[in-house]
């Protein structure tokens, strides 16, 4: 297996990841019945957000914090949901490529995570 390397590296990985984690029985709620994101709109701010990260082009503009916490206001993103995200993210990159930016995607995924269940579990007073 390849490392992650190009933007169509990254597509592959959003794509294969999203196909199983909107169908997840634990967070799939998330994506389709509580934010009831639009993939054509979602996919490609998450395929310039991966390319910032991982292959160090600003092309990614926006917060996905603040985005998080009108969901988190409908349902609680708790930890065992940050946790499946994790490994269903996880999953889907060790199916896929191996390597320098492979680990890494997977330990920028764990950081978010964090801090992500951190700031939900403030923002509900937790």
């Amino acid at each position: 297996m390849k490392d992650i390397a190009t933007r169509e590296d990254i597509e592959i990985l959003v794509n294969k990841f999203y196909d199983k984690v909107i169908k997840d029985d634990l967070i799939g709620f998330f994506f389709t019945d509580i934010a009831k994101i639009d993939l054509s709109k979602h996919l490609p701010k998450m395929y310039n957000f991966w390319e910032s990260i991982l292959l160090g082009n600003p092309v990614y503009e926006g917060n996905p914090m603040r985005v998080h916490f009108p969901i988190n206001e409908v349902s609680a993103l708790e930890e065992r949901h940050f946790n499946r995200w994790l490994q269903i993210w996880e999953e889907t990159i060790h199916e896929n490529f191996e390597g320098e930016n492979t680990e890494t995607a997977i330990a920028r995924a764990l950081n978010i995570a964090r801090i992500m269940n951190h700031k939900m579990a403030n923002a509900r007073g937790n």
